[in-house]
């Protein structure tokens, strides 16, 4: 008898709190036909290149648009695999792994190659998609030692 009143008792305990949390919340001060088109406006917008699209002007003026420095990019994009070689991903400052991937592949353009196309369980472009050739050439010299 004592566990399930201790059972009933968890349910009750969170509709109580649920019920407390409702009556906190201020009242809607729009019509609950205001608020519903509100909750189902879009949350983006697909945008074709070389087509008007108003109000992008901010999103592309927040993305920075500036050259990314090889910490950059290993911080956002590299660094999640190649710092603990996750899937046999050489890790970085391993210049003995990455040697013999350069020495496989042609050297740093060869790793920049696959590094664009992906290889193994790596995305193309190490899923840093808007990457200029140079950031990524920078970020695999930066996690290789190689020049």
């Amino acid at each position: 008898m004592n566990l399930i009143m201790k059972m009933l008792a968890v349910p009750a305990i969170v509709l109580v709190l649920l019920g407390c949390e409702r009556a906190a919340e201020p009242p809607i001060s729009k019509t609950s036909s205001d608020a519903v088109a509100e909750r189902l406006e879009p949350v983006g917008k697909v945008c074709v290149q070389g087509e008007e699209c108003k109000g992008m002007e901010v999103a592309v003026a927040a993305g920075g648009g500036g050259k990314k420095t090889p910490d950059d990019v290993i911080a956002k994009h590299c660094g999640a695999c190649h710092t603990a070689g996750v899937l046999g991903a050489p890790k970085i400052g391993d210049g003995a792994a990455w040697g013999e991937r350069a020495k496989k592949e042609g050297g740093v353009d060869g790793l920049l190659a696959k590094a664009i196309s992906g290889i193994n369980s790596m995305p193309p472009k190490g899923t840093c998609a808007d990457c200029s050739d140079e950031e990524l050439k920078g970020a695999i010299q930066k996690m290789s030692g190689l020049k």
